[in-house]
């Protein structure tokens, strides 16, 4: 049984017929099949790990030697390096493993392995296969596989600095391929709703990760949550804004555009909850009002021969949809991109007055409805 701290040597069973597997998707460990042996930090253990996190690859001796013993090698490196080899061939030993599955080479060493003999090639395989599957609930069972092969924490037994330096984090953005691939297919699959509580969870163990963010908002706005879409939309804007000077990409843009308008993010064809923004949602090229149902009704409360909603109320829901923002003095300001709409929109109509350049202060109601 595999467990959070390392176990001795000793605790694995003798050889059988099962194939030993190697596991760095966690713990460093190796496995029968039976029983998981998590390995005690060592030399020979950093040294495996390196190789392992290049399966197939020649790794060269001088970064060997730095994962082994750090900006300071002993005294004949390449030496020292070839008595810790002879070590972890005497570990493959005690665990069945063929003493030739690490081979010397010029400039380095290279581990033989396979989908078989490693679990980061086994994920790598399922992940493929997930992206090459016509069949969505295929892709998605896939991607799930590969992603059921993680554990935490990642490599805590290794230490080396270079590993957790330079290694560890390419190896959790593997994950995070994994975990999107995992959301697209619940996305494609019109489960949106139910996705919610799991995307939340990952967006806030990786607040600045984009590709989250965005599937994320694009479940909420599905789920006919729009006002939560944006404010997620914002939330990693200002984290992207603040914390690493940059904007979000054009995925997220886009996806924010989509929300504005009211249309259905391309790209999938997954359905949407009863009442949430779709591609119907359109008459004459131009984006019905969000909650019409299609028909060109005002929402409910704001319908002819209805009284007039008072204009606190409306202020109020146009700045939880992201569409107003509210300053310090109370005045409020249109979001740019609606400006850039409403703009657009009187300029494509036979002889409309022309749009105020920056129509974009409003002062608070005073009488109960927005000011004009």
């Amino acid at each position: 049984m595999k467990t959070g701290t390392p176990a001795p040597d000793s605790a694995f069973p003798a050889p059988g017929t099962r194939r030993p597997r190697f596991l760095v998707l966690g713990l460093l460990a190796i496995t029968d099949g039976h029983e998981t042996v998590v390995l005690q930090p060592s030399r020979p253990a950093s040294l495996l790990a390196a190789l392992l996190l290049h399966p197939g690859a020649v790794v060269g001796s001088e970064l060997l030697q730095r994962v082994v013993w750090g900006d300071r090698p002993p005294a004949g490196g390449r030496s020292a390096l070839h008595t810790c080899v002879l070590r972890l061939r005497r570990l493959f030993a005690k665990y069945g493993i063929a003493d030739h599955a690490i081979e010397a080479v010029p400039g380095g060493y290279r581990l033989h392995a396979d989908a078989g003999t490693v679990d980061l090639l086994h994920f790598r395989e399922l992940l493929a296969r997930s992206y090459a599957a016509d069949d969505p609930e295929s892709a998605l069972r896939l991607a799930r596989a590969a992603l059921a092969l993680w554990g935490e924490p990642l490599l805590t037994n290794v230490h080396s600095d270079e590993i957790h330096r330079d290694l560890v984090p390419r190896l959790a953005e593997e994950r995070l391929l994994a975990v999107e691939r995992v959301f697209d297919g619940e996305l494609r699959l019109g489960r949106h709703r139910e996705l919610i509580p799991e995307a939340r969870e990952a967006v806030r163990a990786h607040p600045g990760h984009e590709g989250l963010s965005a599937l994320l908002v694009e479940a909420l706005y599905r789920s006919g949550r729009r006002a939560e879409a944006l404010a997620e939309y914002r939330r990693i804007h200002a984290h992207l804004t603040e914390e690493l000077g940059v904007e979000p990409g054009p995925v997220l843009r886009g996806l924010q555009l989509a929300v504005l308008r009211g249309e259905l993010p391309e790209g999938r064809n997954g359905p949407s909850e009863p009442g949430a923004p779709a591609a119907a949602l359109v008459s004459g090229g131009r984006p019905l009002p969000v909650g019409s149902g299609g028909s060109g009704e005002p929402p409910p409360g704001l319908g002819r021969g209805s009284p007039s909603a008072p204009g606190a109320l409306v202020l109020s829901t146009l700045v939880d949809a992201g569409l107003l923002q509210e300053d310090p003095s109370g005045r409020y300001r249109v979001h740019e991109l609606l400006r850039l709409f409403v703009q657009a929109a009187g300029a494509s109509l036979p002889g409309a007055p022309a749009v105020p350049h920056d129509p974009t202060d409003l002062s608070p109601p005073a009488t109960g409805r927005p000011s004009p």
